[in-house]
């Protein structure tokens, strides 16, 4: 009579011998499934390359390196989730490059700091063969022919123009091709979706007079309104006032993730019915409201809006190298073939992903362009923002200074003036008095 123990191990064998060559094909089956569904990412991502939304390489180089590019090599950078080998290894085409500096240089040198930002882009730009600045939708698919990286530039928050739509138009001659309304302060003229900073606060009055003035410019110069940062009622009427699509280059879905800077459904479907784009951020507090995220969570937000607003209003606007955490799976610019993948998981057809992953951007990019060549005939805005609206105590009021010097000025005058600008006035006078002795 066989023991129990004998029984257990003749039928454990029976079974091995009976079934494991089954275990053996089901291990080598998903073996292969998932390299087949690898191989398949690849070639898709291979035939539409990414253009991605917004990328904050330019900050880092600023606050690791002082912009000093001659001591990095954009191939291989530490401490960062952006360099140009991984750029390729995640099938990256096309980068939106954020120049952006922090609020608190509003009202002192936001436009000179973002000069410089403008500045480190273009050399890195330039400097690398990889890489090529682009500042049209046609310099994209031309790019994407020489098989390079192409570079666009966008300013991050309104801050950085001083209220100044002269400063609007030069920032477009220099090449930046998108704008964000505000980052996480407000502006004399949009509000923002953060309380962080407590300036320019404002009852029912999200954008002003001057605000869709700055909007209308960037529709005639063919500069994208960026919406993401802003508070829901500025996004609400920019999409109302903007003649041309708008993006919002790094936000996600508010009903996924209750996160003030995300978008909710309302502002979905204005943004569909307008054609406009919303490209998913990946910061783990904007998916899944949590310091910790995964691919999954990120992906519920692609589906999400997809329901609402259809596949033709998603991108991808990962966000690396501006926030801190992101999903397990996503943690660099390399990574995005993992989310491709997860995608396609969800039956996401190849059309629908060609379009997340570059034809929707292209689609308003060109859109923006064509209101650009449609206002062609309109002459530059000349609005300027009431001083008592932008309140810069660092704004010169220019006059002609008084010719017996400052101590002949008015009471009104001197009021006017301040400490700041009658030591200016002494020194202009201090000029001139020298200029007529010689």
């Amino acid at each position: 009579m066989l023991s129990r123990k004998s029984v257990t191990a003749a039928s454990a064998g029976f079974w091995m011998k009976s079934f494991g060559p089954l275990v053996v094909l089901s291990s080598l089956f998903c073996l292969t499934s998932g390299s087949s569904e690898r191989d398949r990412v690849h070639d898709l991502m291979s035939r539409f390359p990414l253009i991605d939304g917004h990328n904050d390489l330019a900050l880092q180089l600023r606050i690791l390196h002082n912009n000093r590019l001659s001591q990095v090599d954009l191939y291989n950078l530490s401490k960062v989730s952006t360099d140009i080998t991984r750029l390729h290894a995640g099938h990256v085409q096309a980068q939106m490059f954020a120049v952006y500096v922090l609020c608190g240089a509003q009202q002192k040198d936001a436009v000179r700091l973002t000069l410089e930002q403008i500045d480190v882009v273009r050399r890195m730009c330039s400097e690398y063969q990889d890489f090529e600045l682009v500042t049209s939708a046609q310099g994209l698919r031309d790019s994407a022919m020489r098989r390079k990286i192409a570079c666009l530039i966008s300013v991050e928050g309104g801050h950085s123009i001083d209220s100044s739509l002269a400063a609007l138009r030069m920032f477009y001659r220099l090449g930046v091709r998108s704008m964000s309304l505000t980052h996480t302060c407000n502006t004399p003229w949009a509000e923002s979706s953060s309380k962080l900073y407590d300036v320019y606060r404002r009852q029912n009055d999200s954008l002003t007079a001057f605000g869709k003035a700055v909007v209308e410019e960037m529709n005639r110069v063919g500069m994208i309104v960026d919406l993401s940062h802003t508070s829901w009622d500025t996004a609400s009427a920019a999409l109302q006032h903007s003649k041309a699509p708008v993006i919002f280059s790094h936000s996600s879905s508010f009903s996924v993730c209750g996160h003030g800077r995300n978008v909710p459904d309302r502002l979905l479907l204005d943004l569909k019915q307008q054609r406009g784009l919303i490209m998913v951020n990946f910061h783990s507090n904007f998916v899944s409201c949590s310091d910790e995220a995964n691919i999954s969570h990120v992906a519920d937000h692609f589906d999400h809006i997809k329901q609402v607003a259809g596949a033709e209003s998603v991108g991808v606007g990962g966000d690396f190298d501006g926030a801190v955490n992101f999903p397990l799976g996503l943690e660099d610019v390399s990574k995005y073939p993992a989310l491709i993948q997860e995608l396609l998981r969800r039956n996401w057809t190849e059309s629908e992903l060609a379009d997340v992953l570059r034809h929707n951007f292209l689609r308003v990019f060109e859109e923006v362009e064509r209101v650009r060549d449609q206002l062609s005939s309109t002459r530059p805005s000349e609005v300027q923002i009431p001083l008592e609206e932008v309140q810069n105590p660092c704004r010169l009021v220019l006059r002609p200074p008084s010719p017996r010097g400052s101590s002949h000025l008015s009471p009104s005058s001197r009021a006017q003036h301040g400490p700041r600008g009658l030591l200016l006035l002494a020194v202009v006078l201090r000029l001139s008095s020298r200029l007529v002795i010689e």
